[in-house]
């Protein structure tokens, strides 16, 4: 306390100074209406840009929350859509909608814990496993479109392996020309993928979308891939090579969507019983 007191004795004459020249910019702000306005002109910027910069930070603090919750209503209203089109493909049957119908798809919303990019074999971990309903098998969507699919569970845990993996093949379809084909990753780029087995006397375009078929019941139809970038047809091949720019951006993946194929166990018992296990 001593030690303030002498510092404030020391510079009594800077500290009068400086009250005295705030006392003189009050008097004429006060007493000259110009300079009032510019004052509190000033003044409201200054507390408007104070304000906001408050507001940007405690949004940016919120982000995850805000992501979560923003996560959990696309899930349920993906379950609410689902449900509304087995509603509706009822009734074009001539059968009777009811509330029990059955969904063919599940929609679970899950954060991502655990993500890669840069190997030849990427995967993902999400906070949701057995206790959440989540098997091997299911796929996983976002927003942006496909991800991947179940690798392997735990009970509060399941690793994804991702679209960016080399051993991971997706059927696929040009949604402007409906022709069929496969998505696999090749191991260099993260923001492309390979479409494959489109034949050549189809014609691609660039920016025409790629979206899931729905033929491994995996993934439900016209889930967003991506959208051709380039591609190009060598001499004597049967098929182009197609270079697709993903809608989906690994680096920044936070929340996805399992999809629980209520029918998948039901399709692939019958194909065994039919065709026998594939070679």
């Amino acid at each position: 306390m001593e030690r303030l007191f002498k510092f404030l004795y020391y510079y009594r004459a800077s500290f009068t100074f400086l009250l005295l020249e705030f006392f003189c910019a009050w008097l004429i702000v006060a007493n000259n209406q110009y300079q009032s306005t510019k004052y509190f002109n000033s003044s409201n910027r200054v507390v408007a840009w104070l304000n906001t910069s408050a507001q940007n930070i405690r949004e940016y603090f919120l982000l995850a929350d805000i992501n979560a919750t923003l996560s959990r209503n696309n899930a349920m209203l993906l379950n609410k859509i689902e449900e509304q089109s087995q509603r509706l493909y009822r009734m074009q049957l001539h059968q009777r909608p009811d509330s029990s119908v059955e969904k063919n798809f599940q929609y679970i919303q899950a954060r991502v814990i655990n993500n890669s990019t840069k190997f030849y074999k990427n995967f993902i971990t999400i906070d949701q496993g057995q206790a959440d309903g989540i098997s091997v098998g299911m796929a996983v969507t976002n927003s942006f479109g496909a991800v991947g699919k179940v690798k392997s569970v735990s009970k509060h845990y399941a690793v994804l392996i991702s679209l960016l993996n080399i051993d991971n093949q997706v059927s696929s379809v040009l949604k402007r020309t409906g022709q069929f084909g496969t998505i696999q990753w090749d191991g260099t780029d993260p923001s492309y993928i390979d479409l494959k087995y489109i034949p050549r006397h189809v014609i691609p375009l660039v920016g025409d979308s790629v979206v899931t078929s729905g033929y491994n019941a995996v993934f439900p139809p016209g889930i967003f891939i991506g959208k051709i970038k380039e591609f190009k047809l060598r001499d004597e091949a049967l098929f182009y090579d197609i270079k697709i720019e993903l809608g989906q951006d690994f680096g920044r993946l936070n929340f996805v969507e399992v999809i629980n194929a209520k029918r998948k166990a039901e399709k692939d018992s019958l194909e065994l019983i039919t065709i026998g296990e594939p070679r």
